[in-house]
């Protein structure tokens, strides 16, 4: 299946958080959307890696996925090295993206920054001839995505552009709440987290309030990008 967009991620709910809103919107849209988590978030304080893989799959079905892949990469200790890389570029050929979207450069939780360079340095080796990898047995043809783009997630980073999420806020906030361990629930006995808060809840809406309030839209979800994009004119611009 040749996917539109494939966004990658260090840990499960990292989409959820950071662009579910532009990948609702895209799908309303018709184009075809997958997410990679590189882990399974198995050194999350709260929960564990299989309930972390049943909210993942209740989220994706919210978000109406094409496709959901884990890499089961070792949270927290996954490198920077030749076989993460190889990893990540049999998923960018055996989905060819357009479009691929990680984790932010830099960010509060040390794998995010590991995670989208990581993902970075893949788009550009699997577009070598020379570089050979293989899918259930078969060659894979070199592919390299016309896009990278990286979430704004934790720490705020000035965004270079902005997509308007009003439309499909509440149904990212659902796909957030699947993950019932992970964010606040009343009565809950799991230690609690930076993340697990009621205030949590709320700087989501308020830092996605923060980024609509540059193109004059109630929500919206902010992007960064080592090469800026082009345009047909200035009238493209919002």
């Amino acid at each position: 299946m040749k996917l539109d967009i494939l966004a990658f991620a260090a840990h499960p709910d990292d989409i959820e958080l950071s662009c579910a809103g532009t990948l609702l919107k895209h799908i309303a849209d018709g184009k075809k959307v997958g997410v990679i988590d590189l882990t399974r978030g198995e050194l999350g304080s709260r929960g564990t890696a299989e309930t972390r893989d049943s909210e993942t799959k209740v989220a994706s079905a919210i978000l109406n996925l094409n496709v959901r892949e884990n890499l089961r990469l070792e949270d927290g200790f996954f490198r920077h090295d030749k076989e993460s890389i190889l990893e990540i570029v049999r998923m960018l050929r055996k989905y060819r993206p357009d479009v691929v979207l990680a984790n932010a450069l830099k960010d509060r939780h040390p794998d995010h920054g590991r995670a989208g360079r990581l993902v970075v340095d893949a788009c550009f080796y699997s577009g070598l001839v020379k570089i050979g990898t293989e899918d259930q047995g078969k060659s894979q043809e070199p592919w390299r995505p016309s896009h990278v783009y990286h979430y704004v997630q934790d720490t705020y980073v000035s965004p270079d552009f902005v997509i308007d999420i009003t439309a499909f806020m509440e149904r990212k906030m659902e796909a957030v709440m699947a993950y019932k361990t992970q964010f606040y629930s009343p009565g809950s006995q799991e230690p609690t987290t930076p993340i697990s808060t009621p205030e949590f809840l709320e700087f989501l809406r308020a830092r996605a309030t923060e980024m609509g309030r540059n193109i004059q839209v109630r929500y919206a979800e902010g992007f960064t990008t080592v090469h800026p994009p082009g345009v047909e004119s200035f009238f493209d611009l919002q």
